[in-house]
């Protein structure tokens, strides 16, 4: 029996010999990480693209293996061909001039959505303010601005509740009004790049459209998007962009409006608004200099900022305390003219 006992040495010896099998395991363990690493997919990269559309330049910021360039132009232009009032051959030209009543699908969910958010706003967002705006706009061109008698004789072809649909057809109440989408058709179009997106399995990305943005996930360094919003100085050059502050955001959309770089000089040195008041008939004279509007959509947000630079700040509060799903951020002017900020409590500090 006690032969088949290994005596002290014999065992030392085995010991011994095994010490090579620590490295060699490490190699195979580290030899291994290498391999299933290599082997493991990289991420995207992020795609910066930009183009023209609407007037305006577009940007977008996405992470994607391809250059979807062509397939956003795509789904811009066919938003531009339902929407634009300067494209003649548009479904919303030809409707305004009376050649056609006939809508498209894309036209059909804007207008929806626009008598909705008239409702929501009582009004102080309007498509059919156009001739007002007009009126405004070469009255100062030409040096003679739209008196009352004129203002009123426009005012009976403004009022969202006078266009309807009818199946496919557009009804006016009057053959004179006249229908503009330019406060929602650039949110709407960069709704439709961040569908297009979606439907391609891109999770991170940013899309902007002459200051309507959208974005998702995170930004190329793995936070939430940095926004800047744009202290409202006078400047109708647009060449000064000093930040009143950066929005830290994702996965919602975000629009702007206001009036200090788009105003009118009457005569007599008074600063009237670009955005005129459909109720009244003539430009704003609110405290309000900037809206911004945080929303799920970005049409949606284009078209209450807009509103909101209407109604003025107590009106934006009660309609916002309606709203919980908007968040609104507003640079306005106090009693002693000084800039003071306001902000819903759901955004963030």
């Amino acid at each position: 029996m006690d032969s088949l006992k290994d005596n002290p040495q014999q065992a030392n010896g085995r010991q011994r010999g095994g010490w090579w099998k620590v490295p060699f395991l490490l190699f195979l363990i580290v030899a291994t990480a290498f391999i299933i690493g290599r082997n493991r997919p990289h991420p995207p990269s992020f795609q910066h693209d930009e183009g023209t559309i609407f007037g305006t330049v577009w940007h977008a910021t996405y992470q994607s293996d391809m250059v979807l360039h062509s397939e956003i132009m795509a789904e811009l232009q066919r938003v531009d061909a339902s929407l634009s009032m300067f494209n003649p051959h548009s479904t919303l030209s030809q409707i305004n001039a009376g050649t056609s009543d006939e809508t498209d699908s894309l036209l059909r969910i804007v207008l929806i959505q626009s008598q909705q958010i008239s409702q929501a706003t009582d009004g102080c967002f309007d498509v059919t303010v156009a001739p007002l705006v007009n009126a405004w706009g070469f009255g100062f061109k030409n040096g003679a601005l739209p008196d009352s008698a004129q203002v009123d004789s426009l005012l009976q072809y403004v009022g969202w509740q006078g266009i309807s649909l009818d199946n496919t057809r557009l009804v006016k109440g009057d053959p004179h009004m006249v229908i503009d989408f330019s406060a929602i058709a650039k949110g709407f179009g960069v709704d439709q790049v961040a569908s297009l997106f979606r439907r391609r399995g891109i999770q991170n990305y940013m899309i902007e459209i002459g200051g309507e943005i959208i974005v998702g996930g995170h930004n190329p360094k793995g936070d939430k998007w940095n926004i800047g919003v744009n202290k409202p100085v006078e400047d109708s050059t647009s060449t000064n962009q000093e930040l009143q502050t950066i929005l830290h955001l994702t996965d919602c959309a975000m629009a702007t409006s206001g009036n200090y770089r788009k105003y009118y000089i009457s005569r007599d040195g008074r600063k009237l608004a670009h955005t005129i008041d459909p109720h009244t008939g003539y430009p704003v004279q609110h405290s309000i200099l900037s809206s911004t509007v945080l929303a799920p959509t970005c049409s949606m947000a284009d078209a209450f900022a807009t509103s909101f630079m209407v109604m003025g700040l107590d009106k934006a509060r009660k309609v916002l305390a309606r709203h919980p799903e908007l968040q609104a951020y507003f640079i306005y002017s106090d009693e002693h003219g000084d800039m003071q900020t306001w902000q819903t409590d759901n955004l963030p500090k």
